[in-house]
């Protein structure tokens, strides 16, 4: 089990082609800060049908994209 499960239920659901989401929003979704392992483990979401686009530090904000 990956401690970003929670987050890619959360995106799996969402159904959209593509989205964003705030750092804070991913917290409250996941339970947990995004820190740097979270490069690691975004791989984990192409299980789930999406994968992560642009990633904005400036910003503070991740998108993701439905595979396909």
């Amino acid at each position: 089990m990956s401690k970003y499960d929670p987050l890619w239920d959360y995106v799996q659901k969402n159904g959209s082609p593509s989205f964003k989401l705030t750092f804070d929003e991913i917290k409250a979704i996941a339970g947990i800060a995004i820190d740097h392992s979270f490069l690691n483990y975004k791989k984990e979401l192409a299980e789930y049908g999406y994968q992560v686009g642009k990633i904005s530090l400036k910003e503070q904000t991740v998108i993701f994209n439905r595979i396909g």
